[in-house]
């Protein structure tokens, strides 16, 4: 299912409470436009406070009247996120999604002894630690909401790595191993919450694929950027996709993908004969003016 989206068009009506981590450009905030979009009610984060205002604003022009509260908060830090959770009540009230999009690909596409140790430990407390401490925080203020027993209507999102994620995957060993671990994050606390009779809050793994943001063209060479054209996409494309999804999900768990892997390695196999050529890049690697704004 498609959702097409145009200024103007926000609705009130099933209005949710949602929190989209990473918020200020790229495939997390095309989420939190499509969710404003759609009538519901957003807060997102940041590190960097001059991104941060850039990105409320931005997206305050694109849906005027709706409501959206930004707050600076580096994941990596337990009293950001503690903060960060607390800010989200204290303008939501109620939490129905909580989307854990805010990573990173680390500072250099390099072999792991090249890597600085610092970026190493940055790009693995960003992604695995954050998603962590995040996680401990949605699920403690999904916990204090009411509930009327009727399935799960509190859910939790992570962007993991499956397998052949990481197989596919161009990007350093550091970003590889933290974004598998979050994948087993989200299994192992599913179960956690299972064990612990909690059936109030549904944890989902989220794939949306080869986006084309700044961290996967981070030092992307002609190669990387041939085979995007085939199996990439925009931000905003992926969006249109996953936030139906993600505001009609059900059960205590599961994958929500922007395409099936099958579909994404029949793309593979046909760019071989031409299939996307040009799309996205040009023979030399440069990017077609006429899709630049879709990277921001």
């Amino acid at each position: 299912m498609r959702l097409t989206v145009r200024p103007g068009d926000a609705v009130r009506n099933g209005s949710l409470g949602v929190v989209v981590t990473g918020g200020t450009s790229g495939l997390g905030r095309a989420m939190a436009r499509a969710f404003l979009l759609a009538g519901d009610r957003v807060v997102v984060c940041g590190r960097d406070p001059a991104r941060l205002d850039a990105a409320v604003r931005k997206l305050r022009s694109a849906v005027p009247g709706c409501e959206l509260h930004g707050l600076v908060c580096d994941v990596s830090l337990p009293e950001d996120v503690s903060a960060f959770a607390a800010f989200a009540v204290s303008k939501l009230g109620i939490v129905d999604r909580w989307i854990n999009n805010a990573g990173t690909a680390g500072r250099f596409r390099r072999t792991l002894w090249e890597l600085d140790l610092s970026d190493i430990d940055e790009t693995c407390r960003t992604n695995l630690s954050g998603t962590l401490m995040l996680c401990a925080e949605a699920v403690k203020v999904m916990r204090r909401q009411p509930f009327d027993g009727s399935g799960p209507p509190f859910h939790i999102f992570n962007m993991g790595f499956s397998l052949s994620g990481v197989r596919a995957s161009p990007t350093a060993i550091p970003h590889r191993s933290s974004k598998r671990a979050v994948a087993l994050t989200t299994e192992f606390l599913r179960r956690e919450l299972k064990s612990a009779g909690i059936d109030s809050v549904g944890v989902h793994e989220l794939s949306p694929g080869l986006v084309l943001t700044g961290l996967l063209l981070k030092d992307a060479g002609l190669r990387e950027r041939r085979l995007f054209n085939a199996v990439a996409d925009t931000s905003e494309r992926v969006a249109a996709v996953l936030v139906p999804r993600i505001r009609s999900a059900r059960g205590v768990g599961g994958c929500i993908r922007f395409q099936p892997v099958i579909l994404m390695l029949a793309k593979l196999l046909a760019s071989m004969s031409g299939f996307g050529k040009r799309r996205f890049f040009d023979d030399d690697g440069h990017r077609r003016s006429v899709v630049r704004r879709d990277a921001k």
